[in-house]
């Protein structure tokens, strides 16, 4: 199988986007580059969130992750790149695929942000979540490989890494909806109706037991085939990538952010719920539930039973999320330049939440579930 998107997608950054010189003196000191040696630096587009660049330096090929501007611009706790470089540090050696980290700067004098400087990783990244460089044929397979990521994340000791601090081993979706519901607050042009409802609705509906320490994992955050790198020919997920989001939380809430793509239409969401599936060659969304959950010996029932909290909190997170994009694009530090057009989805994806949580859908949710009833 070949693939058009052997790297990620590139663009040349503006001249002044990286102050090389003061960038190669730095690796240099942290022993990341020889003396003398130069920088070469390329955009990498895609992504809302952490601006990256590819830095080359004769054969050597490395992957930059900066903040979008400096702390004192940016939402309390946001683009928290310096948790991504933890976690990638912490990761190394568990069987979780991750870019290799050398070096993390917080010193903003350097290039005016935080940033720090990882491996880079040949492979395919699929912008399109239906994979259409794929034969739908073995589409699944890809599927089926980022599924078996996802609960090895879940499954690795966190203690054993020396991770106990890097977030609190309970109260995971009481202290995120009051984190989501702050930025939102501190994002939002005016008050969006089906946001204000579910701040309200999803704290008294959290599942007995999902706020105890007892299934406490490892969670991405954002785990979705976009933020996956494979193989370049093969369906094997090589390194996951955009970490900046992890913490120590629940599993299903990385499961059901997953599993929005179902639940999303085709466009700037990048979904699949108003497509053909089976045409598609991708599972349904319950296989893909059921698949995860006999991994993790989960009784597949009691999820489902609680799948519509799950999903709703992935959403009003999600809506949050672009909230905070708007409000990037109309300060100008946005890192993409469809920030606006991606912002614009913040509202409807709140009432989808909204929608799903009162047991109601959306026409192409509806259409998407008559297709695999």
């Amino acid at each position: 199988m070949k693939s058009t998107h052997t790297a990620p997608e590139q663009r040349p950054a503006r001249p002044a986007s990286l102050p090389l010189a003061d960038l190669a003196r730095w690796l240099m000191g942290q022993g990341v580059l020889d003396a003398g040696q130069t920088l070469q630096a390329e955009r990498i587009t895609g992504g809302q969130s952490n601006p990256s660049w590819l830095l080359r330096s004769g054969s050597r090929v490395l992957v930059l992750r900066a903040k979008p501007a400096p702390a004192a611009q940016l939402l309390p706790s946001a683009h928290a790149i310096e948790r991504e470089y933890r976690i990638l540090r912490a990761l190394q050696g568990t069987g979780v695929p991750v870019p290799h980290v050398r070096a993390l700067c917080e010193d903003e004098s350097v290039m005016g942000v935080a940033f720090y400087v990882m491996d880079f990783v040949q492979g395919c990244i699929f912008r399109d979540a239906t994979l259409p460089e794929v034969p739908p044929p073995e589409r699944a397979a890809y599927f089926k490989a980022a599924n078996e990521v996802l609960a090895r994340l879940h499954r690795v000791d966190w203690r054993a890494l020396g991770l106990q601090d890097f977030g609190r081993h309970d109260g995971y979706y009481s202290r995120l909806i009051r984190r989501w519901t702050k930025q939102y607050e501190a994002s939002r042009p005016a008050p969006v109706a089906a946001m204000e409802q579910l701040a309200l609705w999803l704290p008294q509906h959290i599942p007995a037991g999902a706020d105890s320490a007892d299934l406490t994992c490892i969670t991405h955050g954002d785990y979705r085939i976009e933020n996956l790198m494979f193989h370049p020919t093969r369906p094997e997920v090589v390194a996951v990538l955009d970490w900046e989001l992890a913490t120590l939380g629940h599993p299903l809430s990385d499961l059901s952010y997953s599993a929005l793509a179902w639940r999303m239409p085709s466009g700037i969401l990048r979904g699949y719920g108003d497509q053909d599936l089976t045409a598609l060659g991708i599972p349904p969304e319950m296989a893909h539930v059921a698949l995860y959950c006999e991994r993790m010996h989960m009784d597949l029932s009691s999820v489902c039973a609680d799948w519509p909290f799950y999903l709703a909190f992935n959403l009003f997170r999600l809506s949050a999320i672009l909230f905070g994009i708007g409000q990037r694009e109309r300060d100008g530090v946005a890192s993409n330049t469809t920030a606006r057009e991606i912002a614009a989805m913040a509202e409807p994806v709140a009432r989808w939440g909204w929608a799903i949580a009162q047991g109601q859908t959306t026409d192409f949710l509806s259409h998407n579930h008559r297709r695999h009833a």
